[in-house]
């Protein structure tokens, strides 16, 4: 995940002006599942169609600017490796908060499938 070129991306739009806050999250893979078991590594898989229409769904919102996702799709990742990086761009706090937790919550549940592998 580059969050440099990501924050980059979105400071060369011409409604960059209208930004007041950018928001990342980075996703890693954690070395226990929540259900408490050690974990070796995870596979994550994609529709990205689904993704573009949650994207697409949250720009809508009141304030917000950008939204850009990366995820580590389709290969093998181990403990510690980035698994997907999030940045939303918008106008206040609330807002762009709301929309972070939001598209982050929707695309976990709806988009991605994530397939450990347990030690």
């Amino acid at each position: 995940m580059d969050f440099n070129a990501l924050i980059e991306q979105i400071k060369q739009r011409p409604d960059y002006v209208k930004v007041g806050m950018i928001v990342c999250h980075n996703g890693v893979v954690r070395s226990t599942s929540r259900d408490g078991r050690a974990v070796r590594g995870l596979r994550v898989a994609v529709d990205y169609r689904k993704l573009e229409a949650v994207i697409a769904e949250q720009k809508l919102r009141p304030g917000i600017v950008e939204i850009l996702v990366q995820i580590n799709a389709d290969r093998d990742l181990r403990v510690g490796d980035d698994v997907m990086g999030l940045v939303v761009a918008g106008d206040i706090r609330e807002n762009v908060l709301a929309v972070l937790t939001d598209t982050l919550n929707t695309i976990k549940k709806k988009v991605t499938k994530k397939t450990e592998f347990f030690a």
